[in-house]
């Protein structure tokens, strides 16, 4: 299941504040964002980046060569670790992602 913190950024959030944040660094990523760069806490990107092996598709997920039930078994993992609500959905991740092109 994804975090807040990943879900915003997912949605096109350009950054991620947390409360504890002092106020220097409150201005600086305002003006961060505002030149548009992205700004992320950098307690957020440690706690992301101890997902991201959760959530990565394997050679064979990618590649569905299988039989029918484990065809259906693979694209059910995929819809989940991607967060997708369907097929659809999932193309569209996976293009935005990189994972594949058209």
């Amino acid at each position: 299941m994804l975090s807040i913190q990943e879900l915003a950024l997912r949605a096109g959030a350009p950054g991620y504040l947390l409360k504890s944040l002092i106020r220097t660094e409150l201005l600086e990523t305002i003006r961060a964002v505002h030149a548009d760069r992205r700004c992320i806490a950098p307690e957020i990107v440690a706690q992301i980046a101890d997902h991201v092996a959760d959530n990565a598709l394997t050679g064979s997920q990618r590649s569905l060569v299988s039989p029918r039930k484990t065809v259906k078994a693979y694209v059910k993992s995929i819809l989940s670790k991607l967060g997708a609500n369907g097929r659809t959905h999932a193309v569209t991740i996976a293009l935005r992602r990189g994972i594949i092109e058209i």
